[in-house]
């Protein structure tokens, strides 16, 4: 197994897939994408266009749709709710089919839709995918952050540095497929204590800071709280894996 880290779906190579791509958006896509599975909603569609959000979810009655849109860690208006984990809770997603899209987390999940294996993961369910990468052993592995407007951000890269410390031997070459493998790994090795005092230090953490979202914050840090992660069945389309 090769394991690669890439900050941004903009860092990616171009014209090649991984066989398994780990999306990860710790504030907040993919941690509310995973809580609301768990929390028994149907499913999750991930769009990076409202428009097209707005259209697909008009298929289906309201009673049994959400829309969750979120640009600049605000909601967006048209929309059910924003991209807080926080109001995904069991009453308001089970058996509801979800529609999301965000400013960040939705860009990386569509741009490896085509691996034949994709998976969102966060601070809250790493270790589940952990646990699925070592049963399938996938021969090549991407560890993709969302960041933020395309530049590098802290909470995503610790938390494939989460993944990859519990997976790579940093004495065998073979398993590291680049720099930032061995960069995340660090990170993570530092703050594995605090990932709470580093998402208070990190620039997307003191936006949504300003927007009294620090409740948001102190979820999205605690480690392995749910044992699911959200799977793509169908392009684009999220169900849990339990």
């Amino acid at each position: 197994m090769k394991i690669s880290v890439y900050h941004t779906p903009e860092s990616t190579p171009a014209n090649t897939i991984p066989e398994c791509a780990i999306v990860i958006d710790v504030l907040r896509a993919t941690t509310t994408i995973g809580t609301a599975l768990d929390n028994g909603a149907k499913s999750v569609q991930a769009f990076s266009d409202i428009d097209l959000l707005l259209a697909e979810s008009d298929k289906l009655p309201l009673e049994s749709r959400l829309r969750l849109g979120e640009r600049g860690g605000k909601k967006v208006d048209s929309c059910d709710l924003g991209n807080s984990p926080l109001d995904c809770s069991s009453e308001v997603v089970k058996d509801k089919q979800l529609f999301i899209s965000t400013t960040n987390g939705t860009r990386s999940l569509q741009r490896v839709q085509s691996a034949k294996t994709v998976i969102a993961a966060a601070i809250i369910n790493y270790g589940a995918v952990v646990n699925y990468l070592k049963e399938h052993k996938p021969a090549t592995v991407w560890l993709l952050g969302s960041g933020w407007e395309g530049g590098y951000s802290l909470e995503d890269t610790v938390c494939a540095g989460a993944i990859a410390s519990e997976l790579v031997n940093l004495s065998n070459l073979d398993e590291i497929g680049n720099d930032e493998v061995i960069s995340a790994i660090a990170l993570y090795r530092q703050w594995e204590d605090n990932l709470l005092g580093l998402f208070h230090l990190c620039s997307h953490g003191q936006r949504l800071l300003k927007l009294n979202l620090d409740d948001d914050l102190k979820y999205c840090a605690n480690k392995n709280i749910i044992s699911t992660f959200p799977l793509q069945s169908q392009k684009g389309i999220f169900t849990i894996h339990n």
